[in-house]
């Protein structure tokens, strides 16, 4: 059983590679492209952690939680509470030790507070609804709220400054990933949970960059009211 719980680890890790390297597309005055391929991860990742949710004694997310319990049982850390924003202050973080980010802050921020609201507002959505039993027997367990919250900020990192240093998407998804990991091992969560959150977390805010119309710092056109009127005035004068 060792085993197979290194399998789906490993596996795990295989499915974020693809994202580390989609999601560090560049960002030139325009939205974030929407094309289907860019669904298959996260959605690769939410249909694994449904099909993972099993009922059975011998399902794959009790068979997770009977290792952890053999391997680790007793074991308990805070260290995920805390290293799910990590993500999030580095989107800022890094721009204030001089990396250049692909969307300037006010656009980012805008970014951040649409993707984060439709990311935690369907995780409480769903928690609530489902009402799942944690593997402590404590309530709301699916889909992981903290895994979610991890993979929403390691994509919007990867995209703000996966192009320019491409060691930031494998550091972001890897800090990701081990809170993912550190729910299972402090018995918060079943690797069902951490799957769909990871998937979830990914895909909103990949849909806040699709959406986004970038109504900030846009430099003023032709169009404008304002600046076709002086061109006429200019010409009048003239």
């Amino acid at each position: 059983m060792k085993k197979i719980l290194f399998f789906w680890v490993y596996c795990f890790f295989v499915m974020l590679s693809p994202a580390q390297r989609k999601v560090t597309l560049v960002i030139q005055d325009k939205p974030f492209d929407f094309q289907y391929k860019k669904l298959y991860v996260p959605a690769g990742l939410m249909i694994s952690g449904i099909v993972a949710d099993g009922r059975g004694q011998e399902s794959l997310k009790n068979e997770v939680v009977e290792e952890r319990n053999e391997h680790l049982f007793g074991f308990t850390n805070h260290l995920d509470d805390y290293a799910q924003f990590s993500p999030l202050v580095a989107i800022y973080g890094f721009e204030a030790l001089g990396m250049k980010a692909q969307t300037d802050w006010k656009n980012r921020t805008a970014i951040l507070i649409k993707g984060q609201i439709l990311n935690l507002g369907l995780v409480y959505i769903l928690k609530k609804t489902l009402k799942e039993t944690r593997p402590d027997g404590t309530a709301y367990s699916f889909p992981s709220g903290h895994t979610a919250n991890a993979f929403a900020g390691a994509t919007m990192l990867s995209i703000e400054y996966g192009k320019n240093h491409k060691w930031v998407p494998y550091v972001a998804y890897g800090v990701a990933t081990s809170v993912g990991v550190m729910r299972m091992a402090n018995n918060k969560h079943y690797i069902s949970d951490v799957l769909f959150g990871a998937g979830l977390g990914i895909l909103s805010m990949k849909v806040a960059y699709w959406t986004h119309q970038y109504q900030w710092n846009k430099p003023k056109s032709d169009q404008d009211p304002l600046a076709v009127l002086y061109k006429s005035s200019a010409k009048i004068r003239n």
